[in-house]
């Protein structure tokens, strides 16, 4: 990566925090009115520069020249040891190759398909909450709905039993660790899931099924649309992707709507723009997402970044920009409009946003509704969150109604 002495000695250490709790760390406030594109230095791959407002994320976002498929066997800044960039991963793709993958599933997560799936996720959530009283308090949220009701509806989506859900959480942990995992850890689990998702591939070959994970073979197979690894690891991506953020946002928010007063009766009067602010306000990230590599030199933020240069963007930050919204550090659970970019934004735009958005409305609007005097069963200084991941997230939310 290409850097200056000055830059050497000066950049201070990235990620700023841990993954734990949903606060913001200053600096990134600071960063913005002083320096919105500045050299950060990661745990393993040197230096790379940071963009923390929205205009600048945005750019680096959506911009060709602010490549993926570049870091690809690089040794380029990162939060762990290993080098583990994959050519057939669609997260390490440009276009056009990303979006000759990327259209083979966008069919199943547009704004219709997925508001066809709204009733079966509102039957699920209701199941699932009748357990939880069942159960009765205290009761743990995770355990109960945060887990179950994004893994189910992305197993029935793609094609997957429900019933293996040990192992692909065992892989989407180690996927997302840190220090939580060792690296050999990380590596089993990441070939548990390959071999797994090969043998499901295998079914689908001996008995093919209409489901999006049996198109996808039939991609492969009859139209020969992508390779045997790409087919693989798109089926890992998608059922990771598919249910990890929602699983830990609906603890998050549900979080944030317990220990703020008259959240409560502004997501019942209107989920759709609750949720909204909610994605935009509460970060997911430890740090800053996926490393892009500069394909040429270009100025951003009144920094130059050079031809080589690794670039970072923090969206929670961005979606601070006081340039964009309106007291960005208020929690306005009735603001409209609200251009965040909670699930990014150009080529790599949350291929599951809609998904996410439907599943995150139905949960907290059954849970208030159905648990009208909810509210956290310990002190929220006793909450036990997430620590050595890639995102923020309680291990466990215990409730009481």
């Amino acid at each position: 990566m290409t850097s200056t002495p000055t830059d050497r000695t000066t950049a201070p250490a990235y990620p700023f925090g841990g993954a734990e709790e949903l606060r913001l760390d200053p600096r990134f406030a600071q960063l913005r009115a002083d320096a919105p594109v500045s050299r950060v230095r990661l745990p393993y791959g040197g230096e790379a520069w940071l963009a923390v407002r929205y205009d600048d994320v945005r750019t680096v976002l959506s911009d060709a020249r602010f490549s993926r498929a570049a870091i690809v066997g690089a040794d380029v800044p990162r939060s762990r040891p290993e080098i583990d960039h994959f050519a057939g991963s669609i997260l390490n793709m440009d276009p056009p190759e990303h979006t000759r993958l990327r259209r083979l599933v966008a069919r199943a997560f547009t704004a219709r398909r997925v508001e066809a799936l709204r009733p079966r996720a509102a039957e699920l959530t209701a199941e699932l909450l009748a357990g939880m009283r069942a159960a009765g308090p205290p009761a743990d949220l995770v355990e109960h709905l945060a887990v179950p009701l994004p893994v189910t509806i992305i197993c029935e989506l793609l094609g997957v039993p429900v019933a293996d859900r040990a192992i692909f959480r065992a892989g989407a942990d180690a996927a997302l660790s840190t220090t939580s995992r060792t690296p050999e850890e990380r590596a089993a689990a990441r070939d548990d899931m390959v071999a797994y998702m090969a043998q499901l591939i295998a079914q689908r070959r001996a008995e093919p099924t209409d489901d999006l994970l049996g198109a996808l073979v039939l991609a492969r197979d009859e139209e020969d649309r992508l390779s045997e690894a790409e087919l693989i690891g798109l089926g890992i991506g998608i059922l990771i992707a598919g249910h990890e953020t929602t699983m830990n946002h609906i603890g998050n928010f549900t979080y944030r709507v317990l220990t703020t007063p008259g959240a409560r009766d502004a997501v019942l009067a209107d989920p759709a723009t609750a949720v909204e602010e909610l994605l935009r306000h509460t970060p997911l990230g430890a740090g800053s997402g996926f490393v892009r590599i500069a394909t040429e030199d270009v100025e951003l933020g009144g920094a130059t970044v050079h031809a080589g240069d690794a670039v970072l963007v923090a969206v929670h930050s961005a979606n601070r920009d006081a340039a964009v919204f309106a007291d960005p550090d208020e929690l306005r659970l009735d603001r409209s409009p609200n251009p965040h970019v909670g699930f990014g934004h150009g080529f790599h735009h949350c291929l599951g946003a809609q998904l996410a958005r439907m599943e995150l409305q139905e949960a907290l609007s059954a849970l208030l509704r159905g648990f009208p005097t909810l509210a956290l069963a310990v002190d929220p200084v006793e909450l036990p969150w997430r620590a050595g991941n890639l995102v923020r997230g309680l291990e466990r939310l215990p409730v009481s109604w």
